[in-house]
């Protein structure tokens, strides 16, 4: 067996009462032991995630490093998450991209999935031909105010089923278009959903976020190959972002307004849990009304894989200059993802990677406010949605995990440097954490089955902070 990595517990202890949450994520599969009583954490083990062979493998491996500090794992119940083999691929088609195309991205979005496919106008053979080339694992089939037109939507479907279109298939438009769908998609796999745009100004995505969520167990998780043990499928309950934005709203029940930013290598995700004040609304100018849980993905901020974009928006953005040392140092860890840095210079620019990739999410998370002159006038307009009075902002990522607690301070207190005077909408005095353990996935996977226990194990994350992580 490969020696397991990441062990921390007290040896020897036997305990009744445990439950395992594991993340089978991209790069390393996490585990973490919990009583399910008070939600204390028990031990936790990491190891890579063997894509190679069978993802199952790295989860023995965790599981017998936990074994090795607490034996009562063996009795354990086990839930799970994966973000394996790319996660859930999602292709989003709408009516028009302001509106329904735009809601659906959200939905996905939140659902735990990467959008990897955006068609608005409605879906024609052609466009479909490029909705197959990204290979989506679910379409998410959004369009119309429900009782409005529904041209566009019965013909999206039209086309799904005559061009035998086999992947699952979640429906979320024009409810009175429902029934004659359904006959329509009859040898497609397919849900039907609530509209998520029920009418103009309203955004309502729980209905397909929970859709999606179970096209994924039922369709996707066993059809990715990632195991040949059954157990895979009945262990996983959601995919991982899915499950962490639920962890988000167990942190917000216990601290108020939470954001959490997490810096990996290739993207950077904002995930926030806010109550919306009402007074706001006319401030905005969003035809997509903004949701009290939101997550946001920016492809293009990351510490190896994107380095190199994540430059480019530092300088755009006027938060580092144009200095060649730091573009060849972005360049050597685009072609090289798994270096570390070997000396206190290449440790700074990681720091200044993580600080641009963490503030530049966090402002495209939150939006904008402006001052603008018409007519009527001086008006403040807002865009996006308004963080400035998050209570608690949490940071994840081995950037901010692995280096020193100043080091995350730095990087994580940059993001509130000149906001308020360029107008940014971002957390501006919230009291900043790190997820040292990387324990939020399982705050999320606890959360519906065992709200106690993730209770006490999202109060975990918050402890943190006070001993000085």
């Amino acid at each position: 067996m490969v020696k397991p990595e990441g062990v921390t517990g007290e040896r020897g202890w036997v305990r009744v009462g445990l439950v395992v949450a594991v993340d089978f994520g991209s790069t390393f599969t996490k585990a973490v032991a919990v009583d399910a009583g008070s939600g204390e954490l028990v031990a936790r083990a990491e190891h890579r995630t063997t894509i190679d062979t069978d993802v199952m493998d790295g989860w023995q491996a965790c599981r017998a490093a936990l074994l090795e500090v607490d034996r009562g794992v063996a009795r354990a119940g086990v839930l799970a998450c994966s973000s394996a083999g790319g996660g859930l691929r999602i292709g989003v088609v709408g009516n028009e991209e302001l509106v329904t195309a735009e809601a659906g991205k959200r939905v996905a979005l939140s659902s735990g999935g990467r959008v990897v496919a955006v068609v608005s106008g409605g879906l024609t053979p052609a466009s479909l031909r490029e909705l197959r080339k990204d290979r989506p694992d679910v379409v998410l089939l959004s369009g119309g105010t429900d009782g409005g037109n529904s041209a566009v939507l019965l013909k999206a479907a039209k086309t799904l089923a005559t061009y035998r279109w086999r992947r699952p298939v979640v429906v979320a438009g024009n409810v009175d278009a429902q029934a004659e769908i359904a006959e329509i998609l009859a040898d497609v796999p397919h849900v039907l959903a609530d509209n998520v745009v029920p009418e103009i100004g309203v955004f309502a995505p729980d209905s397909a976020r929970a859709a999606i969520r179970e096209m994924f167990l039922a369709h996707v998780i066993g059809g990715k190959n990632l195991s040949r043990d059954p157990a895979f499928a009945r262990m996983v309950r959601a995919a991982t972002p899915d499950v962490v934005l639920r962890g988000v709203e167990v942190l917000a029940g216990q601290h108020g307004d939470v954001a959490v930013v997490d810096i990996g290598g290739a993207t950077t995700d904002v995930h926030s849990v806010i109550e919306l004040d009402p007074e706001d609304a006319n401030l905005g100018r969003e035809v997509v009304a903004t949701h009290p849980v939101t997550r946001t993905v920016e492809g293009d901020l990351g510490m190896r894989w994107s380095a190199v974009p994540v430059v480019a928006s530092g300088i755009e953005a006027g938060l580092v200059p144009d200095d060649e040392a730091l573009r060849t140092a972005a360049v050597r860890r685009h072609d090289d993802p798994a270096y570390l840095p070997d000396s206190p210079a290449e440790a700074q620019y990681d720091e200044v990677l993580a600080t641009v990739a963490a503030t530049v999410a966090l402002r495209r998370h939150a939006g904008r406010q402006r001052i603008v002159f018409g007519p009527g006038g001086r008006v403040v307009e807002r865009s996006g949605k308004d963080l400035r009075e998050v209570d608690l902002l949490v940071g994840s990522g081995g950037v901010l995990r692995h280096n020193g607690p100043e080091v995350a301070a730095r990087i994580l207190g940059a993001v509130a440097v000149n906001a308020r005077e360029e107008g940014w909408l971002v957390p501006e005095s919230a009291q900043v954490c790190v997820d040292q353990d990387y324990v939020l996935a399982g705050v999320g996977l606890l959360a519906d089955t065992d709200p106690k226990a993730a209770e006490g194990l999202a109060a975990h994350i918050h402890g943190t902070v006070a001993a000085g992580h």
